[in-house]
Formats: structure tokens, sequence, C-alpha cells
């Protein structure tokens, strides 16, 4: 009631799409930015610290979530054409592709807590033999092969890996917490979706919610290379 047509609606939603997707952008990259200055800072810190990361789980969830970008699109389109079949089965594909990227994450995440590997202060290897096997045999290189050196070496009187984590939970963290809003959004979408909410004429939110997924997509496409790949 508060457009002409159903066109202005459409674009005035854009609008604000975009415009929110703009401050995501620029929250994010206040973030990249701590974690340049401590890496620039830091360098060795950030050396030991991806070997408690698994790049293969990074990896997979990179697959993931671009595969999601794909079926997030398809979904545009298959409102667009009325394809209310293709539409059901491409918002639940990437209701899923998100629900795998938060599985992995959760493996993950509680590893690292399980052997002790977190943030701040906390930070406190349980035992020595849990650590990473590659950097096993660089401490031991070092002449380092108990836990109690290993946590003198890795902790805050050390490398402070304790910092490493707080910036890897942080800004991981926070981008898992947009993943599940998506998941929210898509559950929403696939509700309306099986009541014929959308048509050619009207599909605004599809698109809207399509385009938060794929910023959601890009941000995790600079956090996997920076944080699990550059050693």
């Amino acid at each position: 009631m508060h457009f002409d047509t159903l066109h202005n609606q459409f674009q005035a939603g854009k609008l604000g799409m975009w415009l929110f997707l703009g401050q995501e952008v620029l929250f994010f990259a206040a973030l990249f930015t701590a974690y340049a200055v401590y890496r620039g800072n830091h360098t060795e810190m950030f050396h030991y610290g991806q070997f408690f990361l698994n790049w293969q789980m990074g990896a997979a969830n990179t697959i993931v979530l671009l595969f999601s970008s794909m079926t997030a699109a398809w979904s545009v389109r298959c409102a667009q054409l009325e394809q209310r079949k293709g539409l059901l089965l491409t918002i639940a594909v990437t209701w899923l592709c998100a629900a795998t990227f938060m599985i992995i994450k959760y493996f993950e995440y509680t590893h690292k807590i399980h052997v002790g590997s977190v943030w701040g202060a906390s930070f406190n290897i349980h035992d020595f033999s849990e650590l990473p096997e590659k950097l096993q045999k660089l401490l031991t290189e070092q002449g380092i092969t108990t836990t109690e050196a290993a946590n003198a070496k890795l902790g805050k009187d050390g490398l402070g890996l304790g910092t490493f984590f707080a910036v890897y939970f942080c800004m991981t963290g926070l981008h898992g917490i947009h993943v599940l809003v998506g998941m929210g959004l898509y559950a929403w979408l696939f509700v309306r979706a099986l009541k014929g909410s959308f048509n050619r004429k009207y599909y605004g939110a599809v698109d809207n919610i399509a385009l938060y997924w794929h910023i959601v997509d890009l941000i995790w496409i600079f956090l996997f290379p920076l944080l699990y790949l550059i050693g």
C-alpha cells in the first residue's frame, strides 16, 4: 500500500538491501583491518596458529558455500519463471548447504575447545600428544617435548596464541552468526514459497535474501585463505 506499483516496491527493497550490505562490508572491513595489523606485528604467532587449523575442513566449507550461492541465484530465476517446484528445491538445498557449513564448523570448534586452543588467557594445551603432528615435530626440533613447555612456548608468555584464536573465533564466529541468520531467512522463504507467495511480478524477498547470501559467501572466500592458507 506504500508503493504505486510492485516495480517501485521491488526497487525500494533492492536499494535498502544494498545499503544494508554496504554496512556489512564496512563492518567486516574493520575486522580485516584488525587482522592485518595483528598479522603484520605478530607474524610468528600467525605462522604457529595455522598449524591448529584444518584447511581440508575450511576447503569443504568453501565448496559448500560456493554451491549454495549457485542454488540461491537459481532460486531467484525459478521465482521469476514461476517454477514452484524448482523454487522449493533450490531454497531447500541452499538451507541444507548452510546447515552443512555449520555442522563442519561445529566439529572444528569442538576439537579446538577439546585440545585447549581457545581465545585469550584461556589458551592452554591439555596434552602435547594432541597437538597437530607438524607442530609436534617443529616443537620437538626446538627441544620442546612436554605439555608445560609447549604452553610456555605457545601461550601468553610465549607466542601468545590466545590472541590468534581470539581473532580466529571472532571473525569466523561472527560469520557463523550471519550463516545462522541466512538459515532462518531461507526457512521463512520456504514457508512463503509453499504458500505460493512468489511469482514473476513479486519475487523481491527471494532476490534480496539471495543477495545477502552472496555477501556471506564472499566474506568466507576472504576468511578461508587469510586464516587457513597464508602461512
